[in-house]
């Protein structure tokens, strides 16, 4: 008997790409994108589109710096993406990025967080040796991991990673 398939059967982990630093008075959860960090998630999303990479669903923090990332997903991906906003992803832990994974009923998903979780959730996701082989340097923002589950080892397999 084969082994069936989670849902989803792939993951699509990005973090937020570069963010401006806090003006006086503003809060974290209202940074915008920088410069750079605009033309990284511009770059990243046509990347990854080019790659034929395509959620059936994208679950986004509502930080300002997530949305504006997803907004450069949407426009390489096409206008339609379903995307969900989720005000859990922001201050998360892995275990909330997980279970809003493993919530899901579609085939892939993405998520536009924050890191640390970001990175702890791959990290949950494929091992810490995996990950230190794949990301000697941590997971840089504007990156995107991309995981399928390998029925064979019963576990997740980080299959790419794409940044700038």
């Amino acid at each position: 008997m084969a082994a069936t398939l989670p849902s989803p059967s792939r993951i699509y982990l990005l973090r937020h790409a570069e963010a401006a630093w806090a003006q006086p008075g503003e809060r974290d959860f209202d940074r915008p994108l920088n410069e750079k960090g605009y033309d990284d998630a511009e770059l990243v999303a046509d990347r990854a589109a080019d790659k034929g990479y395509r959620p059936e669903l994208l679950i986004s923090s509502t930080a300002r710096r997530c949305r504006e990332t997803t907004d450069a997903v949407h426009r390489a991906m096409g206008l339609s993406l379903d995307i969900r906003y989720v005000d859990q992803l922001y201050n998360a832990t892995p275990e909330v990025y997980l279970d809003i994974i493993d919530s899901q009923t579609v085939g892939s998903v993405m998520l536009v967080g924050h890191n640390p979780t970001t990175e702890q959730t791959l990290e949950a996701l494929i091992g810490h040796d995996a990950l230190l082989r794949a990301l000697p340097d941590g997971f840089p923002t504007a990156g995107l991991a991309v995981l399928d589950f390998d029925g064979a080892s019963a576990g997740w397999k980080l299959i790419d990673f794409v940044h700038d």
